[in-house]
Formats: C-alpha cells, structure tokens, sequence
C-alpha cells in the first residue's frame, strides 16, 4: 500500500522561505506525475504545481517565480521550495501522485499525502 509523507510545514514570516518534502512508500511502483495541492481555511482546494516524470514543470499563476518544484526520483520524493512568502500562502498543502504499482504494466492509481500546514504571519 502506497503512502505518502509531508514535512517541512510551520510558521514563517512574511518573505521568508520554506521547503516541503513529500516522500512515498510502501511496495513496488513507480511514480510519474508529483504535484502540490493547497487548500486555505474556508476555500476548495486548488492547484499549486506540478512536475512530470520527464521532468517539465507547472505553477499556479499565483506562485510563479516564487515557488519551485523539484523532485529525486531515488528517494521517491517531491520538494516545493517557496520564496517569498506571503500571508495569503497559508494553507494546508497536500502533495499528489500519480503512481504504477508494479511497473511497467500495472495498474496507475492517485494518492494523496496527510498534509502539512505552512501559516504566514504578516
């Protein structure tokens, strides 16, 4: 069963930096699309960035240029470096995976991470 683990959460001021990790575990798979999630109190859920087994990138138009996704596929995790940070970046954050469970041929399924909280304090 495959899980995945957030880290790096806390509290910063305003401008200041954070890096998340997301590592997955648990049987034999390999994992393509890695993407971050985050969802603020009393708002859906929404996209943040994504980066692709080949290693192409996407943003959310808000956290272009401050934020950077990265991933090692050695050690199964995704990072998001935020710079930059401002109030409206609190939220929770979830990281996202799309993972083939006995590779190549297996079936593909999404799992999501518990979530780490990143509050920015004005």
């Amino acid at each position: 069963h495959v899980q995945l683990v957030e880290s790096g959460g806390g509290l910063v001021q305003s401008g200041g930096s954070r890096r998340l990790s997301c590592t997955a575990s648990g049987g034999a798979f390999s994992i393509n699309d890695m993407a971050w999630y985050r969802q603020a109190p009393g708002k859906e859920r929404e996209f943040v960035a994504i980066i692709t087994s080949g290693g192409s990138t996407d943003y959310e138009d808000s956290v272009e240029g401050r934020f950077t996704i990265s991933r090692d596929n050695t050690k199964k995790t995704v990072y998001l470096q935020m710079n930059s940070l401002k109030p409206e970046d609190t939220a929770i954050y979830s990281c996202n995976e799309e993972v083939t469970i006995t590779p190549p041929y297996g079936p593909r399924y999404y799992y999501w991470g518990q979530g780490t909280q990143v509050t920015v304090s004005s």
